[in-house]
């Protein structure tokens, strides 16, 4: 239970849902008890009038005798109703109270979860499968709701009840009250162990489910791929395998459940035929009632469903702890980024390395190696270089998406670490190599960096981007619903509307990671005619492959296995003769023979 402990805090939040949760659980267990009282002394009622009926036969009285004799059996079955509708209610109020506690805790550790997630660096989720961090807050929170729920409801349900039941059976008969609960110790392990047997059935289905459904998600996502290499025999073949997989899976946990009600009734029969058959002997001796049998009849039949719910809450309580264990590892989890809050920053868009090393912590590669260079305020600055060579790496450093292993980043001469990280990223514009978009509007996906949509703005971010013209064909214009990932865009389409996102927050320090890759050459040069009136005033950082891309640079740094080879404008570094000159050449070659062609 240790692992649970963590969720105290959410109960002493919601104390005042549990208190009163707490008392409709044994007020309607009072409730729940007395009919069976009420039910002896009918059944004593009617043994004993059918005495006084036949030694009254013959006579008027019996006419009367009757008549009380039925008016009395009607006030005890209205009686019994009357507590069954009370205990109804109380049954209601109770999961009003203790169930809906359970949906806020569920509520409130989603939340925090999810926060928790947004606060972590990026180090942490390539670490880490999505599909694992979406199961924690959706399937295992799922599990912890069903002990801060059900499993607390029940089990204070049968503990008051059992201590009831007991209380009011010991109090009438030791004896019979002994072997009345003597069977269900018995069903109560036997119902524990196939319980225990379904639920790892049950988790085996879960597995072959999720592996089923990831095998159709990433086939559906691929079938272009699939229908390319003609490959829908062999998909198809292998779906059969593993839908066989789940259907035997399935029939297992069938095959289990199958057993379960047969076993519980044969041991709920047991247990009435040893209170029948102790209770007749008692009546016997003059020890009880026979009404007192009745009496515990009722009482062992309603001890077979928490008996029964013991197990099912032993199980509950086992995979709550588990989730738990699972949530609590990634909540206890620190980000490797921390950010200091200052009350105002003003960005300039200085940017300066200091001798930064840079070693990727989760696979050991050196990315950066000693590097340094100055940005000034308002200055356009390239990056060019082989795959590999520590481009994109030198952009998360600047958004600090990571730290450096050693040295030092500086903005506006301060050191980066010391900076306010969030009012610092909103004074950026990052278009990133790898372009992701929203399944939404283009409109809300340009304007995703702005607190209220400007079709102002998003208009002109779409020229700026030379885009516009391609979204006005579109049917529904700029209100055209982007597919998963941006799908239903082309390549150029999706690198243009992530420009014009970037563009649109008019951002201090503009970063591009090598976002014209997809761009046709005509594309390229209108783009970067609209930048150069964009870039006035504010620093920019081109990545590129392309040397036409960024000839226009202020400042171009090359790099080479993480390390400035060379760096200068265009022209300095042709008349060096360098790696800069080698990838001018090469790609004019290339461009060439695309023209012959």
């Amino acid at each position: 239970m240790k692992h649970l402990a963590y969720l105290n805090k959410f109960f002493f939040k919601y104390r005042w849902r549990m208190l009163p949760g707490i008392i409709f659980v044994i007020t309607s267990n009072i409730f729940g008890v007395l009919p069976a009282r009420v039910i002896r002394i009918a059944f004593d009622l009617v043994s004993e009038n059918i005495g006084v009926f036949r030694l009254f036969n013959g006579f008027e009285r019996q006419e009367l005798v009757y008549q009380i004799f039925g008016t009395s059996l009607l006030f005890f079955g209205a009686l019994v109703l009357v507590l069954a509708l009370i205990r109804g209610i109380l049954l209601f109020f109770m999961r009003q109270t203790i169930i809906l506690m359970s949906r806020h805790i569920e509520y409130d550790l989603k939340n925090e979860i999810y926060n928790h997630y947004q606060k972590l660096s990026m180090s942490f989720y390539r670490k880490n499968d999505t599909g694992d961090l979406m199961n924690r807050v959706t399937e295992d929170v799922s599990r912890v709701r069903m002990y801060v729920g059900p499993a607390i409801m029940y089990s204070l349900n049968t503990v008051v009840l059992f201590a009831l039941v007991i209380i009011s059976m010991v109090s009438v008969n030791l004896k019979l009250a002994f072997f009345s609960l003597l069977p269900l110790p018995i069903m109560a392990v036997i119902i524990y162990y196939i319980h225990s047997s379904i639920n790892v059935k049950s988790e085996q289905i879960q597995k072959q489910l999720s592996k089923l459904s990831g095998f159709v998600q990433e086939n559906f996502s691929g079938i272009r791929v699939i229908k390319a290499y003609g490959r829908e025999k062999h998909i198809r073949e292998k779906f059969a395998d593993e839908s066989e997989d789940y259907k035997e899976a399935s029939l297992d946990l069938v095959q289990v459940q199958a057993v379960f009600y047969p076993v519980l009734m044969l041991l709920i029969g047991i247990s009435t035929i040893v209170t029948i058959y102790i209770g007749g002997t008692e009546v016997i001796n003059g020890s009880i009632s026979a009404g007192n049998i009745a009496e515990f009849v009722v009482y062992v039949n309603m001890l077979m469903f928490p008996v029964m719910s013991l197990g099912w809450v032993t199980s509950l309580i086992q995979r709550a702890a588990a989730s738990q264990k699972r949530i609590n590892e990634f909540l206890k989890t620190e980000s490797d980024i921390t950010s200091v809050t200052l009350p105002e920053y003003t960005m300039k868009g200085e940017i300066e390395f200091r001798n930064v090393t840079f070693i990727y912590p989760d696979t050991g590669i050196v990315a950066l190696d000693n590097v340094s260079f100055t940005v000034k305020p308002g200055q356009f600055m390239a990056i060019i270089g082989r795959t590999g060579s520590g481009k994109t790496s030198i952009a998360n450093l600047i958004m600090r998406m990571y730290d450096p292993t050693s040295g030092t980043i500086l903005i506006d001469g301060t050191p980066l670490k010391e900076v306010d990280l969030n009012r610092y990223r909103n004074n950026i514009g990052f278009v990133p190599q790898d372009v992701f978009l929203f399944s939404d509007t283009i409109a809300n996906n340009i304007a995703f960096g702005e607190r209220v949509t400007d079709m102002a703005k998003v208009y002109q971010a779409a020229k700026d981007a030379a885009v516009y013209n391609n979204i006005i064909k579109f049917e529904h214009g700029f209100e055209t619903m982007v597919g998963e990932r941006g799908v239903t865009l082309s390549g150029g389409q999706k690198q243009r509307v992530s420009i014009a996102r970037a563009l649109i927050k008019s951002p201090k320090l503009l970063i591009m990671d090598d976002c014209l890759s997809a761009i046709d050459t005509k594309t390229e040069e209108e783009i970067l005619r609209h930048l150069g009136a964009n870039l006035h005033g504010r620093t920019s950082i081109l990545i590129a492959h392309r040397v036409s891309t960024i000839k226009n640079a202020d400042i171009t740094l090359v790099f080479d296995h993480g390390k400035i080879v060379e760096q200068g404008n265009h022209h300095e570094l042709l008349k060096r003769d360098g790696v800069y000159k080698l990838l001018y050449d090469r790609q004019l070659l290339e461009e060439e023979i695309t023209e012959e062609k």
